[in-house]
């Protein structure tokens, strides 16, 4: 077993990510208007809206959980941070605060907030899969169930969400 990547971005850092891809590109773009004159302008902000573009692709991609065989990282673009697998007591698989289906571990101790680790957060499943997307989100629901019975982590599944997965991305339901 490799590695597992996962993780839901909270909207205050995707907040800040997006700035941060704002101010890169008003930087290149004044940065290039500046040194090579105002006919400039649309080349500024081509060559801005690249570099805006490429620093929001950096911080959103390093930003992540990932599930190892050793223990769970959690990566934000300044900071890393783990967590041993003994810490987990169990995953969930149910409807968050904005009805979408959240895949969430539960953990003893230690300063996460409200003792979870949200890995993902997916729209309903209504229907098979349809694009990358769809094929991305299976493929993880897949890799991570793989690596948390691998672990012997017991994982709740609402029944509509587990009805969902079988009839629509053919996972089948938890067998424990």
């Amino acid at each position: 077993m490799t590695m597992v990547r996962a993780g839901v971005v909270p909207t205050q850092r995707a907040a800040l990510y997006s700035v941060l891809g704002i101010l890169a590109t008003v930087v290149m773009a004044a940065a290039i208007v500046g040194l090579f004159g105002v006919n400039r302008v649309f080349t500024g902000l081509l060559v801005g809206a690249i570099a805006g573009v490429a620093v929001m692709a950096a911080l959103f991609t390093r930003d992540a959980i990932l599930l190892t065989e050793q223990a769970i990282y959690r990566r934000t673009p300044w900071t890393v941070s783990s967590i041993d697998w003994d810490r987990v007591v169990a995953g969930r698989f149910t409807l968050d605060d904005r009805a979408r289906w959240s895949l969430a571990l539960d953990l003893s101790g230690g300063d996460e907030q409200h003792g979870e680790l949200v890995l993902l957060s997916i729209p309903p499943v209504l229907r098979p899969v349809s694009g990358a997307y769809d094929l991305r989100k299976r493929e993880q629901v897949n890799e991570i169930r793989a690596l948390l019975r691998h672990k012997r982590i017991p994982v709740t599944v609402l029944p509509e969400i587990a009805g969902a997965l079988q009839q629509h991305w053919q996972i089948a339901p938890p067998t424990r």
